[in-house]
């Protein structure tokens, strides 16, 4: 089982400045234990890359009180007040990006391709200072594909080898992710023999898997949450 690490790798291959593209959608498909670790580590300057920033002390909300963040990209940053207030003060960078935008600019990171145009936000603030073209008549953006120097993903299960499969909604960014991270690690609840899973139900081949790590958290009522006496 080659690609299985201790969460505490994570600091082997996360460096100062680095781009991380993150997993989840609210808290579903939210690396919980990757995130921990991140937390606990003494990076700086990092960017992450999201739907969202987590909510207030749970998931990447944490991340907030590290000083470790200089930067987020993502969607949705209400769910989190922490920060909005962070952002307000100049403590971090936000780039708000459509959702529709965003998992195209993460797929394209992913395929090789440099970006795309779009009619999303045309003709608004986020358009300022993007190339503009004008097809049949009408405005389009230019949008940069998005890259990530290491991508942190939750997968429900995986092969020995590193296929994945994901957890209903909770597969949202996390594929797209897989691809488009120079290193990926995939935190997961369970581990089995190459070739116990179900091909059709593989989602991310074990080709864009780098490392996996067993997830720290147990499943109640549908949330994740520490068990008693966890570290």
């Amino acid at each position: 089982m080659d690609k299985l690490i201790k969460r505490s790798d994570l600091t082997k291959y996360i460096k100062d400045g680095d781009t991380l593209l993150v997993g989840g959608f609210g808290l579903s498909g939210t690396p919980f234990t990757l995130i921990d670790e991140l937390a606990a580590l003494d990076k700086k300057n990092l960017t992450v890359v999201s739907n969202n920033l987590g909510e207030k002390d749970k998931g990447l909300g944490i991340l907030l009180h590290t000083g470790c963040l200089k930067k987020a990209v993502g969607s949705y940053f209400t769910s989190n007040r922490d920060a909005v207030k962070a952002w307000s003060k100049g403590e971090l960078e936000i780039e708000l990006v459509p959702q529709g935008t965003l998992a195209e600019r993460i797929r394209c990171g992913g395929a090789g391709i440099a970006g795309f145009y779009t009619k999303t936000a045309a003709g608004t603030k986020l358009a300022e200072g993007k190339e503009e073209k004008v097809f049949d008549g009408e405005t389009y953006i230019l949008e940069r594909a998005i890259k990530g120097d290491v991508s942190l993903i939750k997968a429900l299960k995986a092969d020995t080898k590193g296929n994945l499969i994901y957890d209903h909604t909770g597969r949202n960014f996390n594929p797209a992710m897989a691809a488009a991270g120079e290193i990926v690690i995939a935190e997961v609840d369970e581990i089995v023999e190459a070739g116990e899973l179900d091909p059709f139900e593989i989602t991310t081949p074990h080709v864009y898997v780098d490392y996996l790590v067993m997830n720290n958290y147990v499943k109640i009522g549908g949330k994740y949450v520490v068990p008693t006496g966890a570290n």
